[in-house]
């Protein structure tokens, strides 16, 4: 009886590893037909059967892409906006979260309900308020507009309010209080340093939406030198001349930086996203 349970049980786990792995498959098949056709040819894209395996015109497709579009500077444009998002969010929600979760002031609760109110709203009622305050400041077409007005988000605010609450014990802040540390030298020396997963893992999931977006340039961006990667690319696409080959090798580029963030970081998302978790 004990031998047909464990045998029930190893086949339940080979089972459900050939499930996963499957999954994977399915899900790391566009990406590597993207790596793939990123070196072939319009041509041999669309032929039958489609290429399964590299090819050899990756260099002729990157011409073709910097040809039609300056790449380089929009894969510039791409990597300041991302960095710098991703720098004001994490300074600004990590000074949210700790002032939500360890100060106490009047309204605090309800200041705070507003705050996760706004993740009820949908992103595309601020598309026209978006624009009209951009053209009022005149940032149009100037990379200030992608980066400042999601600086605060209510997601990392609560991230980081979630975070403080759970690893940082108010007697160690009071401690410090006690001892003659103000409150700007307590959060730099005590309260980051203690919030790096969640510091890391609120940078990655930043990092990530600024390099994705797109509705944020298709609103504020004008001239094509001052697109960011996405919506240059999209830029290529043509009812009957698109050159997929140079598409794919644009997007293949613009992949490349996030596969290994994601794979040097993969931990500390997980270390930041379970933070509080379990005590």
């Amino acid at each position: 009886m004990k031998l047909l349970n464990r045998q029930t049980e190893q086949l339940s786990s080979w089972a459900a590893y050939l499930l996963v792995g499957t999954g994977a498959l399915l899900m790391l098949a566009p990406f590597y037909f993207m790596f793939v056709f990123a070196t072939h040819s319009r041509t041999e894209i669309f032929s039958l059967p489609p290429p399964l395996f590299i090819g050899d015109d990756f260099l002729a497709n990157l011409e073709i892409l910097t040809s039609r579009m300056p790449f380089w500077r929009n894969l510039g444009w791409s990597l300041y906006v991302a960095i710098a998002s991703t720098a004001l969010t994490l300074l600004f929600c990590s000074m949210g979260g700790y002032a939500f979760a360890m100060f106490q002031f009047r309204f605090k609760n309800m200041l705070f309900a507003l705050v996760m109110a706004t993740m009820l709203l949908p992103s595309f009622m601020n598309m026209i308020p978006t624009f009209m305050i951009m053209d009022m400041l005149g940032w149009i077409d100037q990379p200030r507009a992608l980066y400042i007005p999601g600086a605060a988000s209510a997601f990392g605010i609560f991230l980081m309010r979630q975070s403080v609450a759970a690893t940082i014990p108010k007697d160690l802040i009071e401690a410090a209080r006690m001892d003659g540390c103000g409150e700007f030298s307590i959060y730099l020396r005590i309260v980051l340093p203690l919030l790096r997963p969640a510091l890391g893992t609120l940078g990655l999931i930043t990092f990530i939406a600024s390099w994705n977006n797109f509705i944020g340039p298709l609103i504020v961006m004008r001239t094509p030198e001052m697109y960011t990667l996405p919506l240059a690319l999209r830029s290529l696409q043509s009812p009957v001349n698109t050159e997929w080959g140079a598409l794919m090798t644009g997007s293949a580029i613009a992949t490349l930086p996030l596969v290994v963030l994601f794979v040097l970081s993969s931990r500390q998302l997980i270390s930041g996203l379970t933070t509080g978790a379990v005590k």
